[in-house]
């Protein structure tokens, strides 16, 4: 009926948006120190996970998602994202040939979405004229209270980007990042430059292979000026503070990574340090996963713990209540990110990185 009608209830798009400090921040006197969590209606929240269901269905039978996309979809997750990047690393040793990573990450990206785009978009995914006036319709008129502590605002009108902790802003906003990299897909084929994309949400990779750390930094330089490029006649941004540049080697010598000056287009001289962290993955250039192992193992540790203040001398909790509690959470804390680095023959204790 919402689609016959090409309207959404505006009880729906009515929101309270709850404003919480971010853990462990040295200081809390910048927006950036806080995170705003957004409460919608249950019921509404529903219906748009249903839709949003169809949307992917359908995008993903025509194949409009770009494959470098991995976020917000059905059956992906970070897991599979690392998954990818170390098989691309590793295929490349195999040839002899070393691997450079630049991520970068979309400043404001869900406020930064451009209706009218979206709606072409959808028109160009393959949808009819009466879904894309559903949409356009749906992301209008919405309205949020802001909560922080016991202050409470009056309503404010958020008529742009799309709505934050809606169930439809996923798929979305996978398909207006779709559109960029066919896009981007095809500068690089024109300019025969060899590139592997990887995005997980609003944060992206490049990757590129190479014999040489000179041509790499090229590339990688190329690469990022046409992002930028891109990226802006889309309406998006980069967060430049947040670029990271990481440098994968074999090399058993001293290995001095070199830096990449994207001061012309930036003002940033990226200096790799010794480990990267990615989607919560800590990698080092050989892929030993030493310091991801020994992070994840020490977390765990802490948490079974923490465990024991769950109780009490004369109430506690029970065998079956502790192995619940361990297999939830200490136990896929251990486990996370084991896919990479973990098979039949792998070494199970710490050695020296060589």
């Amino acid at each position: 009926m919402c689609f016959d009608l090409g309207h959404w209830p505006n009880h729906f798009k009515e929101s309270k948006t709850i404003v919480i400090p971010k853990p462990n921040k040295s200081s809390y006197d910048s927006l950036k120190s806080f995170r705003p969590i957004v409460l919608l209606n249950t019921l509404g929240k529903l219906i748009e996970k249903v839709i949003g269901e169809r949307l992917q269905f359908q995008v993903i039978s025509n194949n409009f998602i770009h494959q470098s996309q991995l976020g917000d979809l059905k059956f992906k997750s970070t897991t599979d994202a690392g998954i990818t990047l170390t098989h691309f690393i590793h295929t490349g040793w195999i040839k002899n040939l070393s691997t450079s990573t630049l991520a970068f990450d979309i400043a404001q990206f869900f406020p930064s979405l451009n209706h009218c785009l979206l709606s072409l978009i959808l028109d160009k995914a393959g949808f009819s004229p009466q879904v894309a006036r559903f949409f356009s319709n749906y992301l209008v008129n919405r309205k949020t209270s802001y909560y922080w502590n016991n202050f409470s605002s009056h309503s404010f009108d958020i008529n742009i980007g799309v709505g934050q902790g809606s169930a439809l802003s996923p798929i979305l906003s996978t398909l207006y990042l779709s559109l960029f990299f066919h896009i981007f897909e095809k500068y690089i084929r024109n300019l025969d430059l060899k590139f592997f994309t990887l995005s997980f949400v609003d944060d992206g990779l490049l990757i590129t292979q190479s014999k040489s750390f000179h041509l790499l930094n090229t590339c990688l330089f190329s690469s990022y000026n046409i992002t930028l490029t891109l990226l802006s006649k889309f309406g998006l941004q980069v967060e430049h503070s947040k670029t990271k540049v990481f440098h994968f080697s074999r090399a058993y010598s001293t290995f001095n990574s070199p830096p990449l000056d994207l001061s012309p287009i930036s003002g940033l001289l990226l200096v790799p340090k010794d480990t990267w962290k990615y989607l919560g993955f800590i990698f080092d250039r050989k892929l030993c996963f030493h310091k991801h192992i020994g992070y994840y193992a020490n977390k765990a540790i802490s948490m079974v713990k923490c465990m024991k203040i769950i109780g009490n001398s004369t109430r506690c909790l029970i065998p079956q209540q502790k192995h619940l509690l361990y297999r939830s959470c200490a136990f896929s804390i251990t486990l996370y990110g084991f896919q990479l680095w973990f098979y039949s023959k792998a070494p199970l204790s710490y050695c020296q990185d060589r």
